[in-house]
């Protein structure tokens, strides 16, 4: 059938009928998702939150560095300012160091030839021996062959058989320990002569007559040649700029050591030998101190004290009574004054009573050198007393001197300690240094004197008690 294009009625039916949208699925919400969706609200408001503070936190922290760096800042310039100081202080305390320069310039040392060889008794007794035939001695090997006769310990041994030093051989040997280059040579003469002085029988006799004994005007001579300053002023080692590689003349030469063992073998054989009178010795005590003040002789100092031992020991009673205090006033002249006094005291080894006395008689003698208008024990401690520790132009380092000077004056001498008004007048010193002193005193020396004082005030205090 043919639409006809004026059928409106079917228009109509097109017009009036329903469109009919398309279906939808709706979609299910659970209690899971709504929880999920919960969770995840909850998270975002703890970012927030957390970002937030965040951000205050590094102000804060920020703020913080700043004055933490601050802080430090000025702590590290407080503790550099403290270190300076402190480091001035042990600068200033290290500056005075003990050490003296006893020896100046060598002279040549004399020559010495064995050329009287066939004077010898001993030569004519190995001339005459049947030995000679297989060493063929003579004159002019001589003494080559005494070199080695000494050297291997044979010369000894055949002076002990013969029961006699010829005047030759003695001053032969002599001579090397005094002089020689050779160490093998002056270390065997010096083993010689210490062995032949101090031989002796059974009774206590010398068991050998020596024909020649040099004594104090030869070791005074060799000391000379050695350069010892005996009449100039003893200069300390940090007053002059010395290098002893640039002249072989200066400074002690290694004879030194054979010198002292010599004086040593001296100072024991007394009883058999005459060498050294009382004078001799007390100024050889004084050369002795000396010569332990020297650093070049540190690596010698055991041989120096028991040089110093065999001296003390060289006298009588009676005699050392009187000539300790002559010893000890040669000292007090020879040291100057300063950080060496102490030194000078110091050195001498209170092992006995003698060396006891010594050293007491040497702090006295010294601390009695440093003020002229002292005349007697009482007006030292008086001058003692009168220091103002609170001045600020007051040496604390002489103060410190003073103080050990005495300390050793009482402390190895009965006799002030048995004086109440010099115990009185020490105590008064002590508490002096001890309380005139603040703690945060930054003077050189000040703890040093304030320290010290306390220690011997306590010691003081019981004794006055």
């Amino acid at each position: 059938m043919e639409e006809d294009p004026f059928d409106f009625e079917s228009d109509i039916l097109l017009a009036t009928s329903p469109v009919v949208a398309p279906k939808r699925r709706k979609k299910v919400i659970g209690l899971d998702d709504l929880l999920a969706d919960h969770h995840e609200e909850k998270n975002k408001a703890v970012e927030r939150e957390r970002k937030l503070a965040r951000g205050k936190s590094r102000s804060i922290i920020d703020h913080d560095e700043d004055e933490e760096d601050g802080r430090v800042a000025k702590l590290s310039k407080y503790v550099n300012e403290c270190h300076e100081k402190m480091t001035q202080l042990s600068d200033e305390d290290d500056v005075f160091n003990w050490g003296l320069l006893v020896f100046g310039e060598q002279k040549a040392f004399p020559s010495y030839a064995f050329s009287n060889v066939h004077c010898c008794s001993l030569f004519h007794s190995i001339m005459s021996h049947e030995v000679n035939t297989l060493v063929e001695l003579s004159s002019e090997s001589g003494e080559i062959f005494f070199e080695g006769l000494l050297a291997d310990g044979w010369l000894l041994t055949s002076v002990c058989k013969c029961g006699e030093v010829d005047e030759s051989i003695a001053k032969w040997t002599f001579h090397l320990m005094l002089y020689s280059s050779k160490e093998v040579l002056r270390r065997a003469a010096v083993d010689f002569w210490c062995a032949i002085l101090l031989l002796k029988n059974e009774d206590g006799s010398k068991s050998l007559r020596i024909d020649w004994l040099p004594g104090y005007p030869e070791l005074k001579g060799a000391l000379e040649r050695y350069g010892f300053l005996f009449d100039e002023p003893t200069q300390g080692s940090s007053d002059i700029e010395m290098d002893v590689e640039d002249s072989e003349s200066m400074g002690p030469p290694h004879n030194i050591r054979a010198w002292i063992k010599y004086v040593a073998a001296c100072s024991q054989a007394r009883d058999m030998h005459v060498i050294f009178s009382p004078s001799d010795s007390t100024e050889l005590i004084a050369v002795i101190i000396c010569l332990l003040l020297d650093r070049q002789l540190i690596g010698i100092t055991i041989d120096l004290s028991e040089c110093l031992l065999a001296l003390v020991n060289f006298f009588t009673d009676e005699e050392w009574r009187s000539y300790c205090t002559v010893a000890a006033r040669s000292v007090a002249l020879r040291v100057p004054k300063d950080i060496n006094s102490l030194r000078a005291v110091e050195c001498i080894p209170a092992v006995c009573g003698r060396t006891k006395l010594l050293r007491s008689t040497v702090a006295f003698q010294v601390l009695l050198s440093y003020f002229d208008e002292a005349e007697d024990e009482v007006e030292l401690m008086r001058q003692l007393s009168l220091f103002n520790l609170k001045d600020k132009d007051c040496d604390l380092f002489k103060i410190y001197i003073f103080m050990v000077l005495t300390e050793n004056w009482f402390l190895y001498n009965s006799v002030p300690k048995h004086k109440p008004l010099l115990n009185e007048m020490w105590g008064l010193y002590l508490r002096n240094c001890s309380c005139q002193i603040n703690i945060t005193d930054t003077r050189s020396y000040a703890s040093k004197v304030r320290s010290r004082a306390s220690y011997l005030l306590q010691g003081t205090s019981d004794r006055l008690l």
